[in-house]
């Protein structure tokens, strides 16, 4: 059956008027003119922008003073919006503050590095390599 294919027959000039009459009528039949054009209440609205260099488009506007304190209070840190932590990573790092106070005076917290002449001599020992010294 694989084997026998049968030639197809070209159609003719009377056959394909017929069907693109039928393409044609059927066109026509769904086709409706629209006079009235509406927004669609169901669909999202994309808002255009305004052109930069109209004059019309620039003209001064009132401030809206809930939106704008609105776009500020997004604007500040959560440490000035939220009195707790919102989130479990919002923990680290909310108490910035050090819990000691880092005065440089005091011996019990700060170990400086203190150099004299036998630690100055081993430092730059240590800095050239062990193997020079033997």
């Amino acid at each position: 059956m694989a084997g026998h294919q049968r030639e197809k027959e070209a159609p003719d000039e009377v056959h394909q008027n017929q069907i693109l009459r039928e393409l044609y009528l059927r066109e026509l039949r769904t086709q409706k003119l629209y006079t009235q054009y509406h927004v669609n209440p169901l669909r999202k609205v994309h808002t255009i922008t305004r052109k930069p260099m109209s004059w019309h488009d620039n003209l001064e506007e009132p401030a809206d003073v809930r939106f704008l304190n609105l776009i500020h209070h997004a604007a500040q840190g959560p440490k000035k919006k939220y009195p707790e932590t919102q989130t479990e990573t919002q923990e680290i790092g909310w108490d910035s503050e050090p819990l000691v106070n880092p005065e440089r005076d005091d011996r019990r917290l700060n170990h400086f590095k203190v150099f004299n002449d036998i630690t100055r001599y081993k430092a730059k020992l240590w800095s050239l390599g062990e193997e020079n010294s033997k």
